[in-house]
């Protein structure tokens, strides 16, 4: 293991409580932070297990996912490639592709159609190849739910309240599956980060079998997935001065808006401890540093 994933708990002060904190998983790592490498874990040791030495994966322009594969398989010591979406023409300038290459990783940049149709790019570019392992975009599977589900050990057993943006449901799983491990009476509070999140419920459902401890907020989307209003992002700038610690308007921003609002309106019971899980992805912010001019 070169990553020490027992991340601190630091109380914000911001929201008048002494019973709200936050999970730092952003201070895991500046590349590899947040879920990144809880999702990473167990598919690297899959990996290995079955001999192979090469991961390939999918995702956005600005997808902390890709940074995080490509950190971590230079490491280790492991090939990466990944299947980005959209023309190369759309990325000059792209931050985050830029790090990835320069973590050695290869980028295929897809059309959106093609991009659909993942299981078959991979058989595609690497059917033939038996060092390389199909890893869903986002991480997204039973080891990623898996890794996260570890998050639950490392707070306190008297937490009330759990908060963590959601974008598949992965890490939510993994949350909630670490509640019921564990015997915890503990809430889970979902915030879906895109239009419809409802369907994430679904999701959790099939690694769970039970959603009676989930409580889904979907009316805090902003638009939709890596939209933003002028709200949001005032919100932001006021969340980081006042607590120094950044977040992201694609996730993280949302879900301590959605917190932030629900504790305004007396939610919560004044004795409730509440923790928010901070998924980290900071550098996507690079995607979207002209909404804070």
């Amino acid at each position: 293991m070169f990553i020490d994933l027992d991340s601190p708990l630091q109380h914000l002060k911001g929201f008048g409580t002494q019973q709200l904190f936050v999970k730092r998983d952003d201070l895991i790592d500046p590349y590899i932070s947040g879920n990144k490498w809880r999702k990473l874990k167990y598919i690297v040791d899959t990996a290995k297990n079955q001999r192979k030495n090469h991961l390939v994966t999918f995702g956005g322009a600005y997808s902390n996912h890709l940074l995080a594969t490509a950190a971590a398989c230079s490491r280790l010591g492991l090939k990466s490639t990944a299947f980005v979406r959209g023309e190369a023409s759309e990325c000059i300038n792209n931050e985050i592709l830029m790090l990835c290459k320069l973590f050695g990783m290869e980028l295929i940049f897809t059309d959106r159609v093609s991009y659909k149709e993942k299981n078959t790019l991979f058989q595609m570019h690497f059917g033939s190849d038996q060092n390389a392992l199909f890893v869903a975009e986002g991480g997204a599977g039973p080891e990623a739910v898996r890794g996260c589900a570890e998050i639950i050990a490392e707070l306190p057993a008297d937490t009330d309240h759990i908060f963590c943006a959601a974008g598949t449901g992965t890490t939510a799983a993994g949350l909630l599956t670490g509640i019921y491990q564990q015997g915890l009476k503990t809430k889970l509070h979902v915030v879906p980060v895109l239009k419809g999140g409802a369907f994430i419920a679904d999701e959790i459902l099939k690694y769970t079998g039970n959603n009676a401890q989930l409580v889904l907020h979907t009316e805090y989307h902003f638009g939709g997935y890596a939209k933003t209003t002028s709200t949001l992002i005032e919100y932001i700038k006021r969340f980081t001065t006042t607590e120094g610690i950044l977040v992201d308007p694609v996730y993280t921003g949302k879900m301590f808006y959605a917190l932030n609002d629900l504790y305004e309106r007396q939610y919560f019971k004044p004795t409730d401890k509440i923790v928010a899980l901070h998924t980290g992805g900071l550098l996507g912010l690079m995607g979207m540093k002209d909404k804070f001019h």
